[in-house]
């Protein structure tokens, strides 16, 4: 097979269309574009992608805007041609006109991506290119729309039906551990001792969602701790000193952390997925676990606590975020809290709130040192979900909503 893919590579450079392949090179990254979207030869398609793709990744970030706006003006849809074929399919429903309206509701930039996809590796590039896009784009708003194309179609390219998940031990090749440390989001790998007190005694456990067109980059993960009983703070479980528990005789699984690794990918939601199948797994393998539980950090609340005018002392931090977490409301009436967000729109629970459970420089920062179980009752997570989604609905504990109580009453009388 190579020997006949470097023939026919030179088949190619020799033939008659090497001097237009030729000034490829010297012509601007968007006449490429251009002429990627009406190519109709495979190999000669995937030739012009190629060179896209390696001409964006040696841009600078002004040419890289200059390129999007392209896309975003140049391959816009057509307003008038897809009311017209709207027209036409209201009045003459057929596989024909709504063949033509599909055509022209969609904007010429989604095919675009789609072509550049089928080179190889480019899945991971596009990836690169909608981070890009995310940074430089943020508050212009033709930009912004342009991102929705990418949006749209990574939401069906990372499906979860195409997601492959993968437990990461101390035996996992190097070239992904490296990337477990640097893509640690919440609590901060320090070393490779860190890394291995993390996945190599029998009480941890990390999981990762890996996609087939990106074998060695993990798109989210998760660390896990096997404990007896919820633990109400975030240094014992990272403790170097600490003795490992039998797994069969924990009762709890703790998700301590959780890390999105591809800014490309953001608004693309795995968590969700990752979380059930990591506890249904575990489940089945450790029969002894009856609790699947968060220690998750208030990223929100010391933010939201100075907007508020309020210097909370450590008595009083509880109540606060108990209040914080189940009335501050963001956009859309959503909880403001963007952890909060996340595991009550999987269906979670409110469980407990724990003072002086992160004492590290940023669990102080963010959170005041205070820490939340989300609780997730696999047996109730899709009725939540929907109470969330519907009304946003909001369950908590009877404790944690005592505790909110008295949080709205200390701020009533700030």
């Amino acid at each position: 097979m190579t020997v006949l893919s470097d023939l026919l590579a030179v088949v190619l450079e020799r033939g008659p269309g090497a001097a237009r392949r030729a000034d490829w090179g010297r012509r601007p990254v968007e006449e490429l574009a251009d002429a990627l979207i009406t190519a109709h030869g495979e190999t000669s398609g995937q030739m012009l992608a190629e060179k896209i793709l390696t001409r964006f990744s040696a841009m600078d970030d002004a040419a890289k805007v200059v390129f999007f706006h392209h896309l975003a003006e140049e391959m816009n849809l057509d307003p008038g041609a897809a009311r017209m074929a709207l027209d036409t399919y209201e009045t003459a429903p057929s596989r024909q006109s709504y063949r033509s309206f599909l055509k022209t509701s969609e904007a010429p930039r989604q095919e675009l991506i789609r072509r550049l996809n089928r080179v190889e590796g480019a899945t991971g590039a596009l990836v690169e290119m909608r981070a890009d896009l995310l940074r430089l784009g943020r508050g212009v708003p033709e930009l912004e729309a342009l991102d929705l194309d990418f949006r749209h179609l990574f939401a069906s390219w990372f499906n979860l039906g195409f997601l492959a998940l993968r437990a990461i031990t101390w035996e996992t090749p190097a070239h992904i551990l490296e990337k477990i440390i640097a893509y640690e989001a919440v609590h901060a790998i320090d070393s490779w001792e860190d890394l291995r007190r993390r996945v190599q005694p029998e009480d941890r456990r990390c999981f990762a969602f890996f996609h087939p067109a990106m074998p060695d980059e993990p798109l989210i993960f998760v660390e896990v701790a096997l404990t007896r009983g919820i633990p109400g703070g975030v240094q014992p479980l990272l403790a170097e000193s600490r003795e490992a528990l039998a797994p069969e005789r924990a009762d709890t699984a703790v998700f301590y952390s959780i890390s999105n690794c591809q800014a490309g990918l953001a608004g693309i939601s795995f968590g969700n997925s990752l979380i059930k199948q990591v506890a249904g797994d575990l489940a089945a393998d450790l029969p002894g676990l009856s609790r699947f539980v968060t220690l998750s950090p208030i990223p929100g609340l010391m933010d939201w606590l100075a907007t508020m005018d309020i210097e909370a002392d450590e008595a009083d931090l509880p109540a606060l975020a108990a209040h914080y977490l189940l009335n501050a409301k963001g956009a859309a009436g959503a909880p403001q809290d963007p952890v909060a967000r996340f595991h009550l729109g999987n269906g979670a629970i409110i469980h407990a709130l724990h003072a002086g459970a992160d004492l590290s420089e940023k669990g102080r920062t963010q959170s005041g040192g205070m820490m939340v179980n989300y609780l997730y009752d696999l047996r109730r997570t899709a009725e939540r979900h929907e109470a969330f989604a519907s009304a946003d609905s909001i369950a908590a504990s009877s404790a944690v909503k005592s505790l909110a109580a008295t949080g709205e009453t200390k701020l009533k009388g700030a």
